[in-house]
């Protein structure tokens, strides 16, 4: 139960909040021992008090005559205890576990009371208690006996505890402090790693290397694993770049020759094809060169950049309408973005033969609508086409040019300008891809 009470906290409030269950438990403990170690010191001083005054007083009234033995009795009276003598056996009241306490207590200082018939009660006079008994004479007479001081009981002193917490609470707070301070390269690696995990951005700066030796090598570690990353993404990008000029260059060759070739049906399947190897090329450079593209958001008309898509898909001969206002502005990365629209709409258009976009605009937030009347995605795939490389025989033909990247292309390009990608299956027929921006 405590372990699960502390994964709410952070690393801080979990060291603390051990470090102060362990205090309060010690405190409690010792607290508790050093008590009950003080009332059994107590209960033991008194025992021995009253244990010698007990053995004097029977010496002495043994001594003196029977006539003189009330007197001496009440000479044996003292400020702590009431002693006074009678032929007949006084009335004690039945014993309980703590007179029976005191009474073992006596007799282990003066064990010749043993032999004496010692009685020991507690007793309630007006709501104060007090240790009262008797003990018998050689002569049969008894010497009856009470402490006037009341008992002394001591309980649990929680003021003691609470005034022996506070330090520890003082404590607790600088040491909270101390910690924290001790965390302060965590925390900054943390923030390092949020910053560098969504983007990879090769460009952040190195952590300094600070605190313990077990932190100095982790920051050491992920500085080092921060450069190999950014290397990676040069190299990828250089890489990139030369397959993007040595897969283009042949492809341009191609398209020139294909000009030359003299049979029109021929020349029309050579341009085909050569069509889907550029469309291939483009979305594999696409998705493969979004990590490292440099580009930032800016001030961008959301509704003309969705109605231009929209009239060129319509000067293309396809059915096209586009429903929603005339400006709608955004903070986004306009190249992404209009490629991700531009995917959403050549699908619509290659698998549904006609298009819808809906932009709506209200509270700050954006949400766009891409409605085709193709055959849909099954219900049980629709989260496998969001991935990478993935390309759906049953729904889609087997003549469609690309690596099946283009919904990928718009997941990521949406999620970089922190929106949401979903589709689903209208029930009238056809694919309703949705993309909503939240309010900035």
């Amino acid at each position: 139960m405590i372990g699960s009470g502390l994964q709410r906290f952070g690393l801080i409030g979990r060291l603390v909040a051990i470090l102060l269950v362990t205090l309060v438990v010690e405190f409690g403990v010792s607290t508790y021992l050093y008590e009950r170690a003080t009332e059994f010191s107590v209960r033991d001083d008194e025992a021995r008090r009253l244990a010698e005054h007990l053995v004097i007083s029977r010496r002495i009234v043994t001594e003196a005559s029977p006539a003189e033995r009330q007197a001496m009795s009440r000479e044996l009276t003292t400020d702590r205890y009431l002693v006074r003598w009678s032929d007949a056996a006084p009335t004690i009241p039945a014993t309980g576990a703590e007179p029976d306490r005191m009474r073992a207590q006596i007799l282990a200082w003066e064990p010749s009371l043993d032999r004496t018939g010692l009685r020991v009660a507690l007793l309630s006079p007006g709501g104060a208690s007090v240790i009262a008994g008797a003990l018998r004479l050689e002569d049969s007479s008894w010497l009856y006996f009470r402490t006037l001081d009341p008992v002394r009981r001591v309980g649990f002193a929680y003021e003691r505890v609470l005034a022996t917490l506070l330090p520890a609470l003082v404590l607790m707070v600088l040491g909270g402090i101390l910690i924290r301070q001790t965390l302060q390269p965590v925390r900054a690696l943390t923030r390092a790693v949020e910053r560098f995990g969504p983007s990879l951005d090769k460009s952040l700066p190195h952590v300094e290397e600070a605190g313990t030796g077990d932190v100095r090598r982790l920051i050491s570690a992920f500085n080092a694993m921060q450069a190999r990353i950014g290397r990676l993404i040069d190299e990828r990008m250089v890489a990139l770049a030369a397959v993007s000029h040595d897969l283009r260059t042949p492809m341009a060759r191609l398209r020139l020759r294909a000009d030359a070739i003299g049979d029109d049906g021929l020349r029309s399947e050579v341009e085909a094809d050569l069509a889907g190897m550029e469309a291939m090329v483009t979305s594999l450079l696409a998705y493969l060169g979004g990590e490292g593209d440099p580009e930032t958001p800016r001030l961008i008309d959301v509704a003309v950049l969705c109605a231009s898509v929209i009239d060129d898909a319509s000067d293309h001969g396809f059915p096209a309408v586009y429903q929603g206002p005339p400006h709608v502005e955004r903070m986004l990365r306009p190249s992404s973005f209009r490629r991700a629209i531009v995917n959403l709409v050549e699908n619509a258009t290659h698998y549904g033969g006609s298009v819808t976009l809906r932009l709506r605009h209200a509270d700050g937030e954006t949400r766009i609508e891409i409605d085709d009347e193709g055959p849909g995605i099954p219900e049980e795939s629709l989260a496998a086409v969001l991935e990478p490389f993935v390309r759906l025989d049953r729904a889609r033909q087997r003549d469609t040019a690309g690596f099946g990247l283009g919904l990928s292309i718009v997941v990521k390009a949406v999620s970089d300008d922190g929106g949401q990608f979903t589709l689903a299956n209208r029930a009238e027929g056809g694919l309703r891809a949705t993309i909503v921006l939240p309010a900035a």
